[in-house]
């Protein structure tokens, strides 16, 4: 009986081990900084686009490089873009794995329907501090520190808060937080809904692997070493305590955010709230299958709230 108990926990003691070994592995694909080769941008500036334009003056328009400290004091950097005599800008935020330099397409929209464009790196991208992703989670109080900024640092009177992909997630995280007087809608296109969803689905999708336990412990491991866990990464619990204009874009045949995360937060979301179901797009990919018809949803909606 003795051996037996020994060699029962010889087996927990290695499955543990290979657990933790696992999920400090996938800590490091999915949260600690450095290249994602599962994930593709596309830094190409091809005439054949629909938001060539857009990317060619996103590119060569002279940009200020704005820096802040974060909360737990990380240096972080922004381009500011000022559109002339214009009191209303927009704070933008990529995607996973992204930067500052990849969102010209979704700059250039903003600045030709008038807006002043602040497009930040967010924390452990591009040129930002930080060891650690954040899945929206630690990036939503940085965001909402960069439209304070914005405040301080022009005449701005008006702020819209946008962001694609995991830049729409802690967009939305931050819709949940204190607010601003001059902040007055959200734009989010592509999000999830929280971490622990996101993750999980790409563990299957990816791996083809089953999230428990490994997405658990990758979970714990995150709290230790970035300070937060998957499952207080929420989009969902967040936008429920939004009440300012939110619109949701989202793409029918992404295979990278589920559609059905869009629509989850749409029906949790406090009115005044838009979702808009672009068919046949995938991963935010709405901008480039039609720019205009996306321009128009966009301006559209911010009309009612920002004059």
């Amino acid at each position: 009986m003795k051996r037996w108990w020994i060699a029962l926990g010889v087996v927990i003691i290695l499955l543990g081990g290979g657990l933790i070994g696992a999920g400090s592995y996938f800590y490091h694909v999915a949260i600690a900084r450095g290249d994602k080769d599962f994930v593709t941008q596309s830094t190409t500036l091809s005439k054949k686009s629909s938001v060539y334009h857009q990317k060619y003056w996103y590119l060569h328009a002279r940009k200020q490089t704005w820096t802040i400290e974060s909360h737990d004091h990380l240096k972080l950097v922004a381009w500011y873009i000022p559109a002339k005599n214009s009191r209303k800008t927009v704070v933008l935020a990529h995607g996973f794995a992204g930067n500052k330099s990849l969102m010209g397409a979704w700059a250039g929209m903003y600045h030709e329907l008038g807006y002043n464009v602040l497009v930040p790196d967010a924390r452990a991208a591009g040129d930002s501090q930080g060891n650690a992703i954040g899945y929206g989670w630690l990036e939503r109080r940085d965001d909402l520190q960069w439209a304070r900024t914005v405040v301080k640092r022009t005449n701005t009177t008006q702020i819209v808060m946008s962001g694609i992909s995991m830049g729409a997630a802690g967009m939305t995280m931050a819709s949940g937080e204190q607010q601003i007087p001059q902040i007055k809608a959200y734009v989010v296109d592509s999000p999830f809904t929280s971490a622990n969803a996101i993750i999980s689905y790409q563990a299957g999708q990816l791996y083809h692997l089953p999230a428990f336990p490994l997405v658990n412990v990758t979970s714990l491991i995150t709290k230790m070493r970035a300070g937060y866990s998957f499952k207080e990464a929420n989009a969902v619990t967040q936008v429920r305590k939004n009440h300012l204009p939110i619109m949701i874009i989202s793409g029918t045949k992404d295979d990278f955010v589920p559609t059905s995360m869009s629509k989850s937060l749409y029906k949790n979301a406090n009115q005044p709230k838009e979702l808009w179901l672009v068919k046949g797009a995938g991963h935010t990919t709405a901008i480039t299958q039609d720019y205009q018809r996306y321009k128009q949803h966009v301006r559209k909606f911010l009309e009612q709230y920002v004059k």
